[in-house]
């Protein structure tokens, strides 16, 4: 796989590390197993290195292109879960907040009684039955998940 290929594969999976030019640690210029653009292996190996080699976490952290507070996550992370652990998540909401299921149930049931609704309508109507203001763009996402799912 050429270098520009694993790149786009760990940026497609989340796993591409966001500053890999600020890993300065010696291993990852010496060895070119080490690839400083896999942000779970330089995680792993800050972690272990601190572990093991018994280094100062801030000094770690740095040469692996992190901060403290995100050496103790990381830490924190492997701790708990191992390895899946130093998968970045996803930031932001994971799911359709204010899309509750009861205000999805009452959309369905509108859009049945009336099918031609607009989105701009149902927005209204969500806004003065239930008090959340919500974008037209993430009902019709909603409402498309739905309808995939059928």
């Amino acid at each position: 796989m050429t270098d520009k290929a694993k790149r786009q594969s760990l940026a497609r999976q989340g796993m591409l590390h966001p500053r890999p030019e600020d890993v300065t640690d010696p291993l990852f210029g010496a060895n070119d197993f080490f690839d400083p653009c896999d942000v779970i292996q330089v995680k792993y190996e800050m972690l272990r290195q601190v572990r093991l080699d018994d280094q100062p976490v801030s000094q770690s952290a740095k040469a692996f292109g992190f901060s403290r507070p995100s050496f103790y996550q990381a830490q924190a992370a492997f701790q708990q879960n191992g390895l899946p652990g130093l998968v970045p998540q996803k930031r932001g909401p994971h799911s359709g907040h204010k899309l509750t299921a009861e205000v999805m149930e009452f959309l369905n049931q509108a859009q049945e009684q009336e099918p031609s609704l607009r989105t701009d309508q149902l927005v209204q109507m969500v806004k003065e039955k239930f008090g959340v203001t919500v974008h037209a763009r993430s009902i019709e996402r909603q409402l498309l998940r739905q309808k995939k799912r059928r």
